[in-house]
């Protein structure tokens, strides 16, 4: 369950990045934004390598400038085109 909660939450704030850092679109307050990026855990495994290590490299909770280098950036990308725009 706790494995969920983390893919569930990266999902969330990953969009929110891509949204903010591509678009200039803020689909999540700053506080929002802010208040999901510090229940991140960077270091927890969730069964995507790729995904883990990103976020153990890059990930910052006090920008989302990381949203650039996500190596599934077109994933995010279709989430946000489907859901947000």
């Amino acid at each position: 369950m706790l494995v969920d909660n983390e893919i569930k939450n990266r999902i969330k704030l990953c969009v929110a990045a891509y949204a903010y850092e591509f678009h200039s679109d803020s689909i999540m307050s700053d506080a929002e934004f802010d208040a999901l990026a510090l229940k991140i855990d960077k270091y927890a495994r969730t069964g995507r390598p790729r995904i883990d290590l990103f976020f153990m490299q890059h990930f910052d909770p006090s920008t989302g400038v990381w949203i650039r280098k996500h190596p599934e950036l077109d994933k995010i990308r279709f989430l946000y085109e489907r859901y947000y725009r």
